[in-house]
């Protein structure tokens, strides 16, 4: 692998970066308020290759000379150099794609935290709340600050060893490499009967049926299903 050959691979990479980072794949894998950042590293990484070319095609004669001295002796970095593209050529033909029910159901649900004040509900019924909200209010307050309300939550079906499906999404504090599952336990209402990986909005109300994980013990709060119906996947699949 020469140097002209280690540009492309920058630049292959450089505009894998881009190609991602201008469009929604870059949320697959990263929080939305990263995508400034990632634009300015795909583009520096495709201005180093750009420059890279540019200065080795450039050259001055004394290089030109030299290099019609060494021809047939010329430095290359190892071969193994190549397999550098591999995860270029994954990001362009076969993006994986966001976390979902594999991870929720291999992974515990997210230790929660209890907060000194929370804040009413927002406007509208039902609410529109997200899981991980959900389950901090139901555990940690009692529910007190969901009593008499209707909630909407958007989630996927993750399904546990006992075969009960559960309301579930992926929380990252960063990307997807730091990323937990929330889980809601569902009760009541119709029957949800789809498989593992479906995206569903769900309406309910509180219950104070609370549950384990059978992962790593943490509580599950759980929701009385008042009606379900499945949804597209949002853009933004992690909260």
């Amino acid at each position: 692998m020469n140097r002209q050959a280690q540009a492309v691979v920058l630049f292959l990479f450089g505009g894998a970066i881009l190609k991602a980072s201008l469009t929604d794949l870059y949320l697959n894998y990263v929080k939305e308020s990263l995508r400034p950042f990632i634009v300015a590293a795909g583009a520096a990484l495709v201005v180093a290759a750009i420059m890279t070319i540019w200065y080795d095609l450039r050259g001055t004669p004394e290089q030109h000379e030299d290099d019609g001295h060494d021809h047939g002796h010329g430095h290359h970095e190892p071969r193994v150099g190549w397999f550098l593209i591999l995860p270029v050529l994954a990001l362009l033909l076969v993006a994986p794609p966001a976390l979902g029910s594999y991870t929720a159901g291999q992974s515990g649900t997210v230790q929660l935290s209890a907060e000194s004040d929370y804040p009413p509900l927002p406007a509208g019924d039902p609410a529109v709340i997200g899981l991980l909200d959900y389950a901090s209010r139901a555990v940690y307050d009692d529910g007190r600050s969901l009593d008499g309300r209707r909630v909407q939550m958007t989630g996927f079906v993750s399904v546990g060893d006992d075969g009960v499906p559960m309301l579930a999404r992926i929380v990252v504090s960063c990307c997807a490499a730091d990323g937990r599952p929330i889980k809601v336990g569902l009760t009541g209402g119709p029957l949800v009967d789809v498989p593992a990986g479906t995206w569903l909005q769900v309406t309910g109300r509180y219950t104070a049926q609370r549950g384990k994980d059978p992962v790593n013990k943490a509580d599950i709060a759980y929701v009385e299903v008042e009606q379900w119906q499945p949804v597209n996947p949002p853009k933004q699949q992690y909260e």
